[in-house]
Parts: C-alpha cells; structure tokens; sequence
C-alpha cells in the first residue's frame, strides 16, 4: 500500500467518526518524518479515542500497524504514527494552538472533495 492510499484510507476513517476540517497535507519533499500528515479536528476525548480505534482498525485490516501512539490518555490531542503516513487529531482548541497547516504551509494540500462524504 503506497503512502497516499494510506493517507486517504486514514482521512476516510476519521471521516466515518465525524471528524470536522480533515486534511491530508503532502509533506515528503519537506521533512522525513512522513509523506504525508492527515490532521482533524474532533470535538471531544470519546471521539478522539473512536477516530484512533477507526484508524488503526483500517489499516490493521490493510495490513498495517501503528508504530508509535501518542496523547490519547491527556485527551485534546491523539499522534498515530504509521511510518510514512503521521495521523493528527486534535480538539478545536488544541488544533489552534499547534498550528500544523501554518507550520507546513510549504506542504501541499491533497483535494479530499471526491473522497470524503460531504457535511
């Protein structure tokens, strides 16, 4: 499975637990922490928990494992590490704070119109 699929499987996954404001950053000409970044928004820490249990429920059905999980139990924000794919979720005041889109600003953003349900 390429870095991309995985990125729109795990952006679907949260999609499916109402995550809001999902967006898949392309971030592999920028850094080598992963090829792309997946952040979302949820709107409480029972959330979060389902959009990790969503996510890693994916991709162990694909074949793929979590490497490093942190943040669930301090509940405003989750990291799912799956190598070339980085999940982020956070509550919507934790997201303001960290400010992933303008710390990667240069990343390109992938079009998830005809991937996800619309709201």
């Amino acid at each position: 499975m390429t870095s991309y699929e995985m990125a729109i499987l795990l952006a679907k996954a949260l999609d499916s637990k109402k995550g809001q404001d999902i967006k898949v950053l392309k971030t592999e000409e920028l850094t080598t922490l992963a090829d792309y970044f997946v952040i979302c928004t949820a709107t409480s820490n029972t959330q979060i928990k389902a959009m990790s249990d969503a996510c890693e429920e994916e991709m162990e059905k694909n074949g793929e494992q979590a490497h490093h999980i942190e943040g669930h139990r301090g509940g405003t924000w989750l990291l799912m590490d799956f190598s070339s794919v980085v999940v982020h979720v956070f509550t919507d005041e934790a997201r303001k704070f960290y400010d992933l889109e303008r710390l990667w600003g240069d990343a390109q953003a992938v079009d998830l119109g005809e991937v996800l349900k619309p709201n």
